[in-house]
């Protein structure tokens, strides 16, 4: 299905966020999500779908100052 991640295009065989997530390679716990601008926590990913056409924010946490 065609989903649009972190503003790119991507197609994706995954129909849930957690395993659409290691289907990109973000495979770090530590990365916030949302799905059509909705956060989704963590503990949510693997009962969250996804449909095409979807917009997936994936955000890591950076270090610095």
């Amino acid at each position: 299905m065609q989903i649009t991640v972190n503003a790119q295009p991507h197609e994706i065989t995954s129909n849930t966020l957690d395993a659409a997530l290691i289907e990109l390679g973000f495979a770090s716990p530590a990365v916030a999500t949302a799905v059509n601008g909705a956060f989704v926590a963590r503990g949510k990913r693997a009962e969250t779908p996804l449909a095409e056409g979807d917009r997936l924010e994936v955000l890591a946490p950076m270090q610095g100052g």
